[in-house]
Formats: structure tokens, C-alpha cells, sequence
């Protein structure tokens, strides 16, 4: 496993375990960097407009088009060290 891919996975960890829940919009783009890292570019159809939460997922992943995994990986630290700065740990 690389630094990188070991980091990520210690974010992963570190994310659930902060005392403050991050905001909504924290939450979809922590989502979709995960998701870009794990899996890439988005695919299907965008969900319908009834389906909100969802369709809030797939946009905000969809944003994220043509990053690679690895800038994915690292933003999503990048993300998490800031949340937990801002958390105090």
C-alpha cells in the first residue's frame, strides 16, 4: 500500500470520529472525493429530481470529472486534516 492509499484510509477512519459532524456541504464533498478516489468518473444517469439526496450525490461527483485517484486521495486528506484542525485533534 502507498503512503498516499495509507493515508487515505487513516482519513477514512479519522472522519467518523470527530466530536462535530461536518456541514451538508462538507459531507458531499468528502462523498464524491471519496467515490472519485474508489471508483473514478461517475457514471449512469443523473437520479430523478424527486430523488434529492441523491441526485445532490451524483452532482457533486460528477464535479469531480477527470480528477485522478490519486489527487482524489489526497484532496480527501487534504479535507479531513482541516476537519480535524478545525475539530481541535
Amino acid at each position: 500500500m502507498s503512503d498516499l492509499a495509507s493515508r487515505f484510509k487513516t482519513a477514512q477512519e479519522e472522519v467518523v470520529q470527530l466530536d462535530e459532524a461536518p456541514d451538508v456541504q462538507t459531507k458531499l464533498k468528502l462523498y464524491a472525493l471519496f467515490k472519485q478516489a474508489s471508483e473514478g468518473d461517475v457514471t449512469g444517469d443523473r437520479p430523478s429530481a424527486i430523488q434529492f439526496v441523491a441526485q445532490a450525490k451524483y452532482d457533486a461527483w460528477a464535479k469531480l470529472k477527470g480528477t485522478s485517484g490519486e489527487a482524489a486521495q489526497q484532496q480527501y486528506v487534504d479535507l479531513v486534516e482541516v476537519l480535524k484542525a478545525a475539530d481541535g485533534k
